[in-house]
């Protein structure tokens, strides 16, 4: 929209226009608009007043009374800059003045909620991450129209969203929080979630896909693929948690899990090693896990193109721990075993890997390589070779190993 000033005595000569309710000369143009029969019609507005009005459409000029000039007739558009202000508006600077501090007010008021909700959250005992995401949440419903003081308004505007159901119970549970640290209750929406299986990719496409990523972004990746660790654990992983005499790595748990210890590979190591040699940081990798997602797809997108495979494209950095825990259950069919790998405290989180092995391995027979054992130094030279242990018979030991 061009806002020009007829200000100066040069303009005034070629545009005698004055406000027709107080005479300045200080006039912005103000758009044009188009009447009813075609016909357009440039707008004004006053810069002392506020006042609205428009060119007449005809040529018949009226004289100023008290100005001693005449000007162009103006249309009685008798409407202020705001509605919602009084009449007696000085000008219209102060009208923009009255808005930006409301806007300012309103602002600072969210603000001020959403650092108490988090400092609320924080003394409650909650993780970072859960606070990070319901201050998050609420947030963007308090920008897309909602009232944090007002129940229904937040409903109607999580129902507005095209959000998975997941994410929508995610805001009804921040929401649900938020009133019971005011001391508010709610009838909240019920959002049924659909569990869906992981994908599994193959271990030939993981390996191609820590391969082509940068030399720190690797690093995670091996880690993640070897520990079955979230993507969180890995990232707060500090060099006092490696362990190179040893060779293992402590894992310090989130979501409640147990915490581990792991014994990794000697590639794994000479990795970290190489990071340790370049770090001046106590941590590992940087704590901004959102900022390792990002350099993440981005080298995921590029090597899904290189190697023309979109299926490297389903790949996050939870899959490995999917992949992980489904092969372990693989090897060993022990779903208790798994669980303790995973920090699992209940095995209701494990046993979807069973599903998962059985889909994935059907067709694969239940052929067995079968070894005996008749002392000490066989028995062990078999559990090396990955055989394991069946039962005696005969003063000898089975071990079995799949073919």
């Amino acid at each position: 929209m061009e806002r020009k000033s007829y200000e100066t005595p040069t303009e005034l000569k070629s545009s005698p226009i004055r406000c027709p309710r107080c005479g300045s000369k200080v006039i912005w143009k103000d758009g044009v608009r188009r009447l009813s029969n075609g016909i357009k019609v440039q707008r004004f507005i006053c810069r002392s007043c506020g006042y609205r009005f428009s060119e007449s459409n005809n040529s018949k000029q009226v004289k100023n009374s008290g100005q001693g000039i005449n000007r162009p007739s103006a249309l009685n558009f008798n409407r202020q800059v705001c509605v919602t202000l009084a009449r007696g508006t000085k000008n219209l600077a102060e009208v923009e003045s009255r808005k930006e501090a409301g806007l300012r007010g309103a602002t600072n008021d969210l603000q001020s909620l959403l650092f108490n909700f988090a400092w609320w959250l924080k003394k409650e005992g909650y993780a970072e991450s859960t606070i990070v995401t319901r201050v998050k949440l609420l947030k963007i419903l308090a920008k897309r129209g909602a009232n944090l003081l007002d129940p229904e308004s937040v409903k109607e505007t999580i129902a507005r969203q095209k959000w998975c159901n997941k994410r929508k119970m995610n805001a009804a549970d921040a929401y649900t929080a938020f009133l019971r640290m005011n001391g508010g209750t709610w009838d909240p929406p019920k959002y049924r979630v659909v569990e869906k299986l992981p994908f599994i990719p193959t271990e030939a496409e993981l390996d191609a896909l820590i391969a082509g990523c940068g030399t720190k972004t690797s690093t995670f990746l091996r880690l993640l693929k070897e520990t079955a660790a979230r993507a969180g654990e890995m990232a707060s992983l500090r060099w006092e948690d490696v362990d190179f005499q040893t060779g293992t790595i402590r894992i310090r748990p989130e979501k409640g899990s147990k915490p581990r210890i792991f014994k990794i590979s000697n590639t794994a190591l000479n990795m970290l090693a190489a990071l340790k040699a370049k770090s001046k940081s106590q941590r590992v990798f940087t704590p901004n896990l959102r900022a390792l997602r990002r350099v993440f797809q981005r080298q995921r997108e590029r090597l899904a193109r290189k190697l023309q495979n979109p299926r490297l494209r389903l790949i996050h950095l939870h899959t490995f721990r999917h992949w992980k825990a489904t092969m372990l259950y693989h090897q060993t069919k022990d779903i208790l075993y798994v669980m303790n790998f995973l920090g699992h405290k209940s095995i209701k989180n494990t046993l979807i890997y069973i599903q998962l092995e059985e889909a994935i391995f059907k067709e694969e027979s239940d052929e067995y390589i079968c070894k005996v054992a008749k002392n000490l130094d066989e028995a062990k030279e078999l559990i090396e070779l990955g055989f394991e242990y069946v039962t005696e018979m005969e003063g000898v030991k089975l071990f079995r190993k799949r073919k």
